[in-house]
């Protein structure tokens, strides 16, 4: 018997309300197999399941590949791994035979983009994800590659595509890297369905499913998925973006860098969108007295086509705007976009998972250790989360360099205080050298646990970008006493000498809890704190959607307060981002005096980083502002773009470095603040550089000075806005938020 198909009015199913799978029987693996040696050992003849994953497999739950694996277990499937293949061929993707059910594809927790390039374009010297560090062990567009090898490898097979890789490209997407849009990777990866988000339901009904006998061209009305058809169903209704929000008239683009066939398609395909008949104008409804709109069910709202938005900005930022618009899971309508001769179709994000749910999956029979296959190497990634702790996923603060929102939700889901502390007594009891110390409970911010909107009626119905921006929400909850309770009994724990809180804090929703700002500063700051002003300059904090720097002053004081009535020396860790859209260079200078009058000096610097989906991305390739309605007339963006001016703003963060002096000098005088050069206390760069100091330009505007781990006093360390290692995770894993 096939299970019923989701309908909207039907009572979500929960993860534990399935039907095991007769595989059941084997009961779970100490580790999921990565050779036929293991199969043999479980008695395995065959595996229902393959996951083929960019990373190195550590069972641990900030592993995406981890999560998923052991969630399909306790459904009763078999589950293999193949982690890091050669995919130079499909010999690897054979290694553990022909999966019964279909591959499950994912780059890893780390976009295989981002983990290999640098902001500046340049090939990283490691791999946090891989054993010993080691780089090179994954290609680039790696869920593209592996799904076309499962492909080649087994043709008949299901290949599904998800992780944090996928999900942000699911449709087309500006690609930093080529520098132009690229198509839905669906679409160039050949995959039959794609998991955008976390993926828990989805895969599990989808597993169930593909179990009964269903084809999987027929499973395309679950939520969280996206997948190929060649035209709008009967008894659906297309709504016009441009009705939603509207770009104004698409105009013939003449750019030396577009070829004329591309612009020549551009026309064709605009043409094709405006005489679409199945398209249902809101605004042609206007004249009657009731306004009537068409069931949100059987709603999908048509996005510009790819051969539209590849040619022109305006319409990207606009299909970027509007796919935002439709991320919430109580209202959001389905989506679809033309890439040439077929649709590519996104069915409405994923309900959040209950607390029963989180608590289920968290509480997996996860090993917490790398695989013995790597025979002790050390994993960088792993080193850094092997004593952590997630206790929410989501986060509600849209800013807009982040890309957590686009693949988490900005639901906040939440773990119960009793799983947690069994994670913690799992740590204390099970994980080799543990000493006592909890290094995080967090998850994509500090501070965000148990917090959501007072009202459900209203959360189903809001479209807000942000529940924080530009203010904190009127209907926004900000009681932060189940986190002050939660601390206190984690940290209560027998064998649990101290709790550390390493997640980026969201201090303007603390400042609305001075119990929980005490809280935190008297037990579980070790000596310093990262928070994430970002900016002090009003024009680039609104194109980041983040708070003025009169809140980091509130935190600051209270900070400060609080640390000196525990009696200890602490410090904040601010971070700043360089080259993000809307910056100037007189933005940039005023944030360079801001550092020197208040004594702080950057360690190690990085540029904004224009990761896919992201709105700070439409901004950065588009000269446009997504958060505003999209015209051809609204408002333009100032953009950072070349080498030189990118390193320009770099070197105003590290102002101090000698090595920057002469490009901040050439700078100043090209501004007209000339009187910034001297050996003041109120001017940045000196005169004349000290002997044998090199050119800015010479040094290649790296700004990393100190190797030391841990930052002296007065010293910050700010980051790149593309997400660090520990936010990539392509399923539930653990994300450290830059708050």
């Amino acid at each position: 018997m096939q299970p019923q198909r989701y309908k909207p009015d039907q009572p979500t199913r929960l993860l534990f309300d399935y039907p095991k799978y007769w595989a059941e029987c084997f009961g779970p693996a100490d580790f999921l197999p990565m050779s036929r040696d293991e199969m043999d050992q479980l008695g395995w003849d065959s595996c229902d399941i393959i996951l083929v994953t960019g990373d190195a497999y550590v069972d641990h739950p900030s592993f995406g590949m981890a999560i998923i694996g052991r969630l399909l277990e306790a459904q009763g499937f078999r589950v293999g791994i193949i982690s890091q293949p050669d995919w130079t061929s499909a010999d690897a993707f054979r290694a553990l035979g022909k999966p019964n059910l279909f591959f499950g594809v994912t780059a890893g927790n780390m976009d295989s983009m981002i983990n290999r390039y640098t902001a500046d374009r340049k090939i990283r010297s490691d791999d946090a994800y891989t054993a010993g560090g080691m780089a090179g062990k994954r290609p680039d567009r790696s869920s593209l590659v592996y799904a076309q090898r499962c492909r080649e490898a087994w043709r008949d097979v299901p290949v599904i595509i998800g992780g944090i890789e996928a999900s942000l490209r699911r449709i087309a997407h500006y690609d930093y890297w080529q520098d132009k849009v690229r198509r839905s990777i669906l679409a160039d990866a050949k995959a039959d369905l794609l998991l955008y988000g976390n993926a828990e339901r989805a895969i599990v009904e989808v597993a169930h499913r593909l179990a009964s006998g269903e084809p999987v061209r027929e499973i395309d009305d679950v939520r969280g998925t996206a997948f190929i058809r060649r035209s709008t169903p009967q008894g659906w209704f297309e709504i016009d973006s441009s009705d939603v929000d509207s770009p104004g008239k698409v105009d013939r683009i003449i750019n030396p860098y577009v070829n004329t066939s591309d612009l020549d398609q551009c026309k064709l395909e605009t043409e094709k969108t405006a005489a679409a008949n199945n398209v249902f104008p809101l605004q042609d409804l206007s004249s009657r007295k009731k306004r009537i709109t068409p069931p949100r069910d059987k709603s999908v709202v048509r996005l510009p086509a790819y051969e539209n938005v590849k040619c022109d900005p305006v319409l990207y930022a606009h299909a970027n705007r509007i796919l935002h618009l439709e991320t919430n899971p109580g209202n959001a309508r389905a989506l679809v976009q033309r890439h040439g001769d077929q649709d590519i179709w996104l069915n409405p994000p994923p309900l959040p998972l209950s607390t029963e749910e989180m608590d289920y999956v968290f509480d997996l029979p996860f090993k917490r250790v790398p695989h013995p296959a790597y025979q002790g190497a050390r994993i960088p990634a792993y080193e850094m989360i092997r004593f952590s702790i997630n206790i929410m996923r989501g986060c509600f603060g849209g800013c807009t360099f982040c890309s957590i929102t686009e693949h988490e939700g900005r639901i906040i889901q939440n773990r119960s205080e009793e799983s947690i502390v069994r994670e913690v007594e799992k740590i204390r009891d099970t994980v080799p050298g543990f000493t006592g110390v909890i290094s995080d409970l967090g998850g994509p911010t500090a501070n965000m646990y148990r917090l959501a909107c007072k009202s459900k009626k209203i959360e189903s119905a809001c479209r807000r970008l942000s529940c924080v921006y530009p203010d904190i929400c009127k209907n926004l909850g900000t009681d932060h006493s189940s986190l002050i309770q939660l601390y206190r009994s984690v940290r209560q724990l027998p064998g649990i000498k101290k709790v550390l809180i390493a997640s980026g804090l969201r201090y303007d929703l603390a400042v609305r809890s001075p119990e929980y700002v005490r809280e935190l500063v008297t037990h579980h700051v070790g000596g310093y704190l990262k928070i994430a002003p970002e900016h002090t300059e009003q024009g680039p904090l609104s194109k980041m959607m983040k708070p003025g720097i009169g809140t980091y002053d509130r935190f600051r004081k209270m900070f400060e307060k609080f640390s000196r009535e525990a009696g200890k020396e602490q410090y904040l860790i601010p971070y700043f981002i360089a080259a993000h859209p809307g910056t100037t260079d007189e933005d940039m200078l005023n944030l360079a005096l801001w550092l020197k009058r208040n004594g702080f000096r950057a360690d190690q610097v990085q540029a904004f980083y224009p990761s896919p989906m992201a709105t700070a991305t439409a901004m950065y390739h588009s000269d446009k502002n997504p958060l505003k309605k999209i015209t051809r007339s609204s408002e333009q963006v100032a953009t950072v773009r070349g080498e030189r001016r990118r390193r320009l703003h770099k070197a105003f963060l590290r102002y101090h470095d000698p090595k920057n002096w002469p490009l901040l000098r050439d700078a100043l005088k090209k501004m007209g603040r000339a009187d910034l050069i001297g050996s003041g206390k109120h001017q940045l760069v000196p005169r004349f550089d000290p002997p044998g100091c090199r050119n800015a330009t010479q040094a290649g505007g790296k700004g990393k000075v100190s190797r030391r781990n841990t930052p002296r006093k007065g010293t910050i360390r700010t980051q790149h806005t593309g997400l660090p290692p520990r936010q990539h995770t392509s399923k539930p894993g653990r994300k450290k938020g830059r708050r």
